[in-house]
């Protein structure tokens, strides 16, 4: 009975069940994990189609069908620097809002970079100029059964843990408007450098809600209680300087004519850590 409920448990909830199972027995768990993975949900490695980056390391959730939008883009960076590995929000038209399917894919992306051996850093970023992520993608859960709602903000949520989880550095580059998730999301990752134009903030109390993806518990461990208190409650927004003045950002850069300068601060930072820290030269 026992370990048919543990069977159970990981299929409904496999990143939780790796993650404890990894704080417990630790590291010499993983490849035994990784095969059992493969066995028990092979749609989580299936290969991505029409995505024309090299994946040598990365295989991707996605549909059989050419219909289904690549939401979540990942790349492995192809530098001197290997290992490192880029997540890049991508729905232009709605502000690269969190609906169902780039939840899904970036799913996906943390349960390969996490299986991964030869991932040492990853960039988490944006396609769409002047925008980061827009939060939560409110029109489709206007659309969803009163019963799907709390599981799509559950997985949500989950996703943003499952990403903080991860065993390699994770830094957020944020060149644009990060809000409400889009902040959370950012939070969960371990640095984030900002364009010194970027405009973020945990802005859910405007609509008479709260941040329900950890951004409540992630802001006051950096930025002190009372001043979390007072970003939520009155839903402010920061510019990129701003949100490096009070340790919300390490770095706060000069923004470029590319709309690129944090992504690309991201990557030197990126660099140094694979080839310093790692001691990949």
């Amino acid at each position: 009975p026992d370990n048919q409920k543990i069977r159970l448990w990981y299929q409904y909830y496999p990143t939780m069940f790796s993650s404890l199972l990894f704080r417990r027995m630790g590291n010499s768990l993983r490849p035994s994990l990784r095969d059992y993975s493969r066995k028990q949900a092979p749609q989580l490695m299936s290969t991505p189609a029409g995505v024309g980056a090299s994946y040598s390391a990365f295989k991707l959730t996605r549909s059989s069908s050419t219909d289904t939008p690549v939401d979540f883009e990942v790349k492995e960076l192809q530098d001197d620097a290997p290992g490192i590995v880029v997540f890049a929000f991508n729905r232009p038209e709605v502000k690269n809002a969190l609906g169902r399917n780039l939840v899904a894919q970036m799913e996906s992306a943390i349960i390969s970079a996490r299986n991964s051996r030869d991932t040492r850093v990853v960039i988490l970023r944006s396609n769409v100029p002047g925008v980061f992520c827009a939060g939560a993608d409110l029109k489709e859960r206007k659309t969803m059964k009163e019963e799907e709602v709390g599981p799509a903000v559950a997985r949500g949520r989950q996703a943003m843990t499952d990403l903080s989880e991860l065993p390699v550095p994770v830094i957020a580059a944020i060149d644009g408007v990060a809000l409400g998730g889009g902040l959370e999301i950012a939070l969960a990752c371990d640095m984030r450098i900002m364009a010194n134009n970027a405009k973020v903030g945990l802005v859910e109390t405007r609509l008479a809600i709260i941040p329900g993806a950890g951004g409540t518990q992630r802001l006051p461990r950096l930025v002190g209680i009372a001043r979390a208190k007072e970003l939520i409650f009155c839903a402010k927004v920061l510019s990129g300087k701003e949100a490096q003045d009070i340790g919300l950002a390490e770095y706060a850069v000069e923004q470029n004519e590319a709309g690129d300068a944090a992504y690309h601060r991201a990557v030197e930072i990126a660099r140094e850590i694979a080839n310093k820290v790692c001691g990949m030269t």
